[in-house]
């Protein structure tokens, strides 16, 4: 049934001695029937409306953002990303495409403009292939920034003005997917792919006449599903590419019960392997890293798959115990910029507090205080400011107000004051 940070459970049908496992979801939803046969379905839309949009969100703020779909082959996992070319029907990935270009539409200003650029690769038995360059055989090589992370060398980025340019890089991406028919699933997804889209906003300043620029990287994985030989019938190459698969996710949950094991220990991981599988190395950053993430567990209902669901619950429940580390991607300066005007509002704040509280008490306030007479600035000792102020700790907060002013020159539009060596207060005032 759907709901939102549900408790659930789940019983062994064939060895109901086995006990009752207990999970705990922040969503829970019921889609594998139609709306017409059951009040509890969940459409395409409402998933994507409780995650998809809240990830958009985040990444106009600057973040990066993962949205991962795992579980058994023929759960529904592609279905869920991707969907269907039909109404009602589409994905995550092509509703949080289009979402994004309306939302540019809506704040598009002189000040502000935007980029997008997308890329589309698949990891075929640990190996990269560019779905959107059809030259592309394979065998891209995965490299890592030091300061970016792991990245595919030579991968096709191409720049998209529209949501119509999107669909028709995702279309052609799809047909050149690696997809066979195995006895569980006619259209099952021999490879894990990764929609990227690499989204910049660059901003005017007219205060401080900078361009301030953020960028985010939304990460859309589409996992392979994970399999059993003798259930899917696999052999010849289609063994060969189960063996990967399970490898890759093998790879993947020795990764999340590390960061999951650190997490809960409060300690730095002694190691993480990231590299032992192509799939793990390129998550990196969205796995415990620079990242706001968010995983899809596409479960079966059918009591055959009981072992399967189970597996999927664990690696979901494991995956929530992960702390990421995700920051606003932008500019230096533009953060130092913002943080200093986070700063002066903080102080003007506090500063109009103070005043407040020195009114009620009867004491001499920022208001009730008389002009320095004459009118050159006056310098005092900090000794001398807290004897003619006692109860104050404004002349501190005066000289802090300073230092970031000589931090940002005339970016606030603001004549800084003129400090001495000890301190000089121009506005200030000592009480009548």
């Amino acid at each position: 049934q759907n709901a939102t940070c549900a408790s659930g459970c789940i019983t062994n049908p064939k060895l109901p001695k086995d006990g009752t496992k207990h999970f705990t979801f922040d969503y829970s939803y019921w889609s594998h029937t139609s709306v017409s046969e059951d009040p509890n379905f969940a459409s395409q839309r409402r998933v994507y409306q409780d995650i998809g949009e809240e990830m958009l969100a985040h990444a106009f703020e600057g973040y990066n953002v993962c949205i991962l779909a795992y579980g058994q082959t023929g759960a529904g996992k592609s279905y869920t990303m991707m969907g269907r070319q039909e109404p009602g029907q589409r994905g995550i990935i092509p509703q949080l495409c289009e979402d994004l270009f309306a939302r540019v539409a809506r704040e598009g200003s002189p000040q502000l403009s935007f980029s997008v650029e997308v890329s589309y690769l698949e990891i075929y038995c640990e190996r990269v292939r560019d779905l959107l360059n059809p030259k592309s055989r394979g065998g891209l090589r995965v490299r890592e920034h030091p300061l970016l992370g792991p990245y595919v060398q030579d991968l096709s980025r191409l720049a998209v003005a529209s949501f119509a340019d999107i669909a028709d890089l995702m279309d052609s991406g799809n047909k050149a997917r690696t997809v066979a028919a195995t006895n569980m699933n006619e259209t099952s997804s021999r490879s894990h792919a990764v929609f990227t889209i690499v989204f910049s906003q660059r901003r005017q300043d007219p205060l401080s006449d900078l361009t301030t620029e953020k960028v985010s990287r939304i990460s859309l994985v589409d996992l392979a599903g994970s399999e059993r030989a003798d259930a899917s019938g696999a052999k010849g190459v289609r063994l060969k590419e189960g063996a990967n698969i399970n490898k890759s996710l093998t790879t993947l949950g020795k990764v999340i019960s590390a960061l999951a094991e650190a997490t809960s220990k409060k300690k730095k991981p002694d190691f993480i392997p990231y590299r032992d599988s192509v799939l793990t190395w390129l998550l990196k950053e969205n796995l415990g890293g620079n990242s706001r993430t968010a995983m899809i567990a596409a479960l079966s209902p059918a009591d055959c798959s009981y072992e399967e669901t189970l597996s999927t619950l664990r690696y979901a429940d494991r995956t929530k115990q992960i702390r990421c580390h995700a920051v606003i991607n932008e500019d230096p300066n533009a953060r130092l910029i913002r943080e200093l005007r986070q700063e002066v509002t903080r102080l003007r704040e506090l500063l109009s507090a103070q005043g407040e509280g020195l009114a009620a008490s009867g004491a001499p306030s920022w208001h009730t205080l008389t002009p320095l007479s004459p009118p050159p600035p006056k310098t005092l000792s900090l000794e001398q400011v807290t004897t003619a102020l006692p109860g104050t700790t404004a002349p501190v907060l005066a000289v802090g107000l300073g230092a970031f002013w000589g931090r940002l020159g005339m970016g606030f539009g603001v004549p800084p004051p003129q400090f001495s060596r000890e301190v000089t207060l121009l506005p200030l005032a000592v009480p009548s």
